[in-house]
């Protein structure tokens, strides 16, 4: 018998580790060639990982949420033969480094004797001598005191003090809990709660997380916010639903959204790019991979429509419904996942008056519908019933000028409120 070492393979694309999120064995399990072993989560999608041999299973490296590098020992596993371990050392994840003690000849100095200050006389009238204050007198504590016994709903007037001149202090506040007392305005009140739960940010929260904070933290974003009138389209939208044949599927606002940015775009070619700021080249793309920005049981995700441009209405709407699906049921591959070149995101009914998008880095711009309503407007001197949508969008002001982004936005609002328009070569 011998030892087969199974490391995290090398998934391409420069990934340099994963992150654990999900275990199928455990020690003493036998497992078959090509059986589930782990999966595991890089920037781009959730890996299966599986058995190259057949064996039993004698440990697992890493708890969930466990960063491992390329290379690094996932499962060790029982095998008839030689094995490789023979010839292949364990790699660790390494541990942090633990911080230098201070050199013995350089001791840190000691802070000086505070001597205690000793309490003022106590008067015969104190709120002491009574143990209770009236209810309208107002009684002395340090505002630190006061906001714990707020969040612990405990009036200070009840509290008997013996600090200088009756001050309730913080050892006053926990005698009185641990005392039990009550009082008329506690007894009224729900028991305060104190239980605090943790949740250990992992797997796809966690890559939202970092993803989000880098995008904050790297881009210069302005947003810019138009109202458009999108009565004509949902009429349009109305009546191309109603009389599509059994193959088609139904329509959304977001391709109609596609096919209007594929037409602006094509007049404001530096906001189809990518920007690559650590080597300061942008990427400009003659082809639209348009990202829906998704929602998922595991959190936000970017699917890909790829080559926006070469589609229908009919065939945006299949690739949209595709790759959402997919991404919501966890059986996207890495390139439905990957190389988005603009973002559309919408919360649907729930996208509010106006939202502000972060930009999906290294992208350079984000465009979000918000919700549709019906409003008053006047037109010609009458007032009259409209649809309403505000298209909110975000830009990297490092590559997108303020008048570039508006100029964009004005064309697409005109191709939304003229849908005629998106149509026309």
């Amino acid at each position: 018998m011998g030892c087969y070492l199974f490391r995290l393979p090398d998934v391409g694309e420069g990934v340099a580790e994963a992150e654990v999120v999900r275990w199928h064995v455990k020690p003493g399990d036998p497992i078959k060639e090509d059986q589930s072993l782990v999966d595991v989560m890089t920037d781009k999608a959730t890996v299966d990982m599986t058995s190259p041999v057949d064996g039993v299973v004698t440990a697992i490296h890493g708890d969930i949420g466990t960063m491992m590098p390329v290379g690094g020992v996932l499962v060790e596993i029982e095998v008839e033969g030689e094995g490789n371990a023979a010839s292949d050392a364990v790699v660790a994840v390494p541990a942090p480094s633990p911080e230098p003690a201070p050199a013995a000849s350089d001791p840190l100095p000691l802070p000086a004797p505070v001597e205690p200050i000793a309490p003022a006389p106590i008067p015969a009238n104190s709120p002491v001598a009574s143990q209770w204050r009236k209810a309208d007198e107002a009684p002395l504590a340090a505002p630190a005191t006061r906001q714990r016994a707020y969040a612990l709903g405990i009036p200070l007037q009840f509290v008997p003090g013996t600090g200088p001149g009756g001050r309730v202090t913080p050892e006053d506040l926990d005698a009185f809990v641990a005392a039990g007392s009550t009082t008329p305005a506690v007894s009224s009140r729900q028991s305060p709660q104190q239980a605090v739960s943790e949740t250990k940010i992992i797997g796809l929260r966690r890559k939202i997380a970092e993803k989000m904070q880098d995008a904050k933290r790297r881009i210069p974003h302005i947003t810019y916010v138009e109202e458009c009138d999108v009565t004509e389209l949902e009429a349009l939208r109305a009546d191309l639903n109603a009389h599509r044949s059994g193959h088609q599927p139904k329509l959304t606002l977001l391709p109609f959204m596609m096919r209007a940015l594929v037409r602006a775009l094509a007049d404001f070619p530096q906001v189809n790019a990518r920007y690559d700021d650590d080597a300061g080249v942008l990427h400009t793309h003659a082809a639209v991979h348009v990202g829906i920005a998704t929602q998922t049981p595991g959190g936000l995700m970017v699917p890909v429509v790829r080559n926006a441009e070469a589609l229908d209405l009919w065939d945006s709407a299949r690739e949209v419904a595709r790759v959402s699906t997919a991404a919501r049921n966890g059986t996207a591959m890495r390139e439905d996942l990957s190389g988005s070149t603009i973002t559309i995101t919408s919360l649907g009914p729930l996208g509010g008056i106006t939202t502000t998008p972060v930009i999906n880095h290294p992208e350079v711009a984000i465009i979000g519908p918000n919700k549709i309503a019906e409003r008053p407007v006047v037109q010609g001197g009458l007032v009259s019933v409209r649809k309403i949508m505000n298209l909110s969008s975000s830009f990297d002001h490092r590559i997108v000028d303020g008048y570039d982004a508006a100029s964009f936005i004005q064309r697409l609002k005109r191709l939304i409120e003229h849908p005629a328009l998106i149509f026309m070569d």
